[in-house]
């Protein structure tokens, strides 16, 4: 692939511009197994070369720890990205695979400051909500969220895996820059009220794991035998069992088409992904995780394929077959509330 930045595009009506494509930054510290940090700098270093400028955490990913390693490099390029991090899920030490989701207001004044801390910055780019807590009036904490911003610590506001009803319930409170929810080749069922509604209110989709988690690379075919203990897709229905074997079979046509394209797997993956903006007409800025520099090479360079019809249609069923949820509890996602 070539040198060349990748272009930019504008998050929402009201957020910044950022690259095309981001970089969830979660795995450098969290949930799949241990990385290296200076292969995981690097790729930072890297992104930033190909124009990647969002950067995606959240205080969750290692109860910190990855906001605290992402500090240097945020405070060696501030003028040149977008820090993007979250609040509302705080973890057991005893088992950081359990959550409880918290939205109240002393909660996220709480958190903002504790990130605000952790990351050594005066003010946030893009401030999410990461999950919905029911109990609490999305009015109440949007609310807060805006304090926050008109008070200069954070710039724009986001929201993740808020139903459409949600998200029109927080933009009468304020402007939303972008909702960042899982979408991939297998995980599409924000495509039936969310993303309607983003287009419709002016606000980006910023997907999450649009590589199905590393499924659709191949770089494995069953997380109990492929991947290590301390790795979250162990818990994931669709990635074990008898639903992984059948997935497995599903990826195929992904092949055939990266086969057509001289492409990775994972290229055309991401460019079906890229693709929706144009597909759906609202901006649609992807976050692939790595933590590798020849990864983050492949990802950025599918940023520049474009499918046809015909493969678009080729790849069109692949959803509807998978077999599992996304989560072994569905009802933090929107797909669980709609």
């Amino acid at each position: 692939m070539t040198d060349s930045r990748i272009t930019q595009v504008r998050l929402g009506d009201d957020g910044p511009e950022v690259g095309v494509q981001g970089l969830g930054c979660m795995g450098m510290s969290f949930a799949y197994g241990p990385a290296d940090a200076e292969e995981s700098r690097a790729t930072l270093e890297r992104a930033l070369e190909l124009g990647v400028t969002l950067y995606d955490t959240a205080d969750m990913y290692g109860a910190g720890e990855n906001e605290r390693f992402l500090s240097p490099f945020f405070k060696a390029h501030r003028d040149e990205v977008v820090i993007a991090t979250k609040f509302a899920i705080s973890t057991s030490p005893d088992d950081p695979f359990k959550r409880v989701i918290r939205n109240d207001p002393p909660y996220i004044r709480s958190c903002v400051e504790a990130s605000l801390k952790r990351l050594d910055v005066d003010v946030i780019d893009l401030y999410y909500m990461h999950r919905r807590d029911v109990n609490v009036p999305i009015e109440e904490s949007v609310g807060t969220m805006a304090e926050l911003v008109r008070e200069g610590k954070v710039k724009h506001l986001g929201l993740s895996e808020v139903t459409a009803d949600e998200l029109r319930a927080a933009r009468a409170v304020h402007p939303i820059a972008a909702v960042q929810s899982e979408w991939s080749l297998f995980s599409r069922d924000i495509e039936a009220h969310v993303v309607p509604a983003a287009k419709e209110l002016g606000v980006a989709l910023v997907p999450y794991s649009p590589l199905g988690r590393g499924f659709l690379t191949g770089s494995f075919s069953n997380a109990e035998t492929d991947l290590t203990d301390q790795d979250f897709r162990r818990t994931m229905p669709r990635f074990t069992g008898e639903n992984a074997a059948a997935n497995v079979a599903l990826l195929e046509p992904i092949r055939s088409v990266a086969k057509a394209h001289g492409a990775s797997p994972a290229q055309i993956a991401l460019a079906w992904v890229q693709q929706q903006a144009t597909v759906r007409g609202l901006a649609v800025v992807p976050i692939p995780g790595t933590t590798k520099r020849h990864r983050i090479e492949e990802n950025v360079g599918a940023a520049r394929i474009v499918l046809t019809e015909e493969e678009l249609s080729l790849l069109e069923p692949i959803a509807a077959k998978v077999a599992g949820d996304r989560y072994s509890d569905m009802s933090f996602t929107s797909a669980g509330r709609e």
